[in-house]
């Protein structure tokens, strides 16, 4: 099946969008680190269930570098985009997170030699401006208001920095997979960025640790958890099917979906300030899949 990898990125897209409307309300009201090491640790079940399906590959020094240099920028992303969450008002700082696709055209060629079409660039730039436009929550101010906010937000320069590293661990990540197999390196990384984590988010988290198996943090992330794991899994599988800017452009329409949970189950308003970059999305999603 030639675009098999277009159904199981949607597939990833709907996963991590819905798993996101359900973790919203936990971030209300519990620790964001704690929410944030949960769902990972939550989602372990599944994936390390899914090693017992399949061989354990060959893995050479090109897995181990790979693996290895992924893992400590995924850290750093993880707890940046934490920060930039808490510090700087979501407006300023999510639209920055649409810069990973345009990144993902030069990254990739870079590290895996992989190249796009020059419709497939369209493509993935309409989707990086779609993305960029959803996220806009004030159009009055103007569309570089987030650009224009960067000095003085940090929250912005950090989420800019988060959608940078997130191009070079997707580049890694599909490197290793090269060298091993999709559910393998999903399976091993998520664990292992669960035990490098578990530290921090137990330090961050220590004011609610003596109540978390009452407060309903554990609770809250259980389903939230399970999405996860279907998302890592399709999310690798896909990767290793097509070229990383084209798989992570294809992801991003999460962001369509999110926008509509909003909409649908928190009220949020501004669902016809956000048609543009609707429209933008699909256009370059049908570019990627058509003409690629």
């Amino acid at each position: 099946m030639e675009n098999l990898w277009v159904l199981l990125s949607l597939i990833a897209a709907f996963s991590l969008a819905t798993s996101d409307a359900l973790t919203k309300r936990a971030l209300l009201l519990h620790n964001e680190y704690l929410i944030a090491w949960l769902r990972l640790l939550l989602s372990l079940p599944v994936l390390l269930a899914s090693l017992l399906f399949i061989p354990v590959p060959q893995l050479d020094r090109d897995f181990y570098i790979s693996f290895l240099t992924a893992l400590p920028l995924e850290i750093i992303a993880i707890i940046l985009y934490i920060k930039a969450l808490k510090i700087s008002p979501l407006s300023l700082t999510l639209p920055f997170l649409s810069l990973t696709p345009i990144f993902l055209i030069i990254v990739p060629y870079i590290i895996l030699g992989e190249k796009v079409s020059f419709v497939g660039a369209m493509g993935v730039l309409l989707i990086a401006a779609g993305g960029y436009t959803l996220n806009l929550k004030e159009f009055k101010k103007g569309i570089l208001e987030p650009f224009a906010a960067i000095k003085r937000e940090k929250g912005s320069i950090f989420m800019i920095i988060v959608a940078l590293i997130y191009s070079f661990t997707s580049s890694l990540g599909k490197r290793a997979i090269e060298h091993s197999s999709p559910i393998f390196f999903g399976a091993t990384y998520i664990t292992l960025l669960v035990i490098v984590l578990t530290p921090i988010a137990l330090y961050k988290g220590r004011g609610e640790l003596r109540v978390i198996f009452r407060n309903g943090a554990i609770k809250s992330t259980i389903l939230p958890g399970m999405l996860q794991s279907v998302m890592i899994i399709s999310h690798m599988i896909a990767m290793s099917l097509t070229e990383v800017a084209y798989m992570i452009s294809v992801k991003r329409l999460s962001l369509l979906i999110g926008v509509f949970y909003g909409y649908l189950f928190f009220k949020e308003s501004g669902i016809r300030e956000r048609m543009i970059g609707t429209i933008l999305m699909l256009i370059g999603f049908v570019l990627i899949v058509l003409y690629h």
